[in-house]
């Protein structure tokens, strides 16, 4: 769903008098007169459908959103006053046609239709549990790796690689838990 804003003048009353149709412009008797509502409201007529025309000429362009956040592609939502300049010379290219100036044109509104919203709201939520953790991850790897560090440097333990891929197992489970851990206390030797 998408809508524009447009701010538009009329330069050329002559163009606009013999380019917009005629049969808009036509009084009840069939007679073209000078009426200036009838003008206007073939000129608004005329710049509806134009504008109707570029929006969906400029947005056919461009995806809504970047489903890939590494590409700098340029999309309806980031692309800000390059799509309304690229929207605003479509108008004039159409407008000019008729003695019509575009003094100002931007998209106003841009949203996902209904039927669509909610899966694209899960789509973004689900991005932004990926990246939630992979920060915990990050976060949890570095953790472990400075415990064996120390571990190692302060000469506390001895572990060969099986206690060390145990311990690593352990502590990666509970920093990249959903919940707390619970702690179990080994009753029995180290050597199990």
């Amino acid at each position: 769903m998408i809508g524009l804003v447009l701010v538009w003048r009329l330069k050329d009353t002559y163009k606009a008098l013999f380019e917009v149709d005629s049969q808009t412009m036509a009084s009840t008797d069939g007679t073209l007169s000078g009426n200036a509502k009838g003008l206007m409201r073939a000129l608004e007529d005329f710049v509806s459908v134009q504008s109707y025309a570029a929006l969906r000429q400029v947005a056919g362009l461009y995806a809504y959103d970047d489903n890939d956040e590494n590409t700098k592609e340029l999309t309806l939502r980031s692309g800000g006053e390059e799509i309304n300049e690229q929207l605003e010379e479509r108008l004039n290219e159409r407008l000019s046609l008729a003695g019509i100036e575009v003094v100002e044109a931007r998209i106003n509104y841009l949203a996902y239709a209904p039927e669509i919203a909610a899966v694209m709201l899960r789509r973004q939520q689900a991005s932004a549990i990926i990246t939630a953790r992979e920060k915990i991850v990050e976060g949890a790897v570095s953790m472990v790796k400075m415990a064996l560090d120390k571990l190692s440097s302060e000469e506390i333990v001895e572990l060969d690689d099986d206690k060390k891929a145990s311990m690593v197992s352990n502590l990666l489970v509970v920093l990249c838990a959903d919940e707390q851990a619970q702690p179990v206390v080994n009753t029995g030797t180290l050597n199990m």
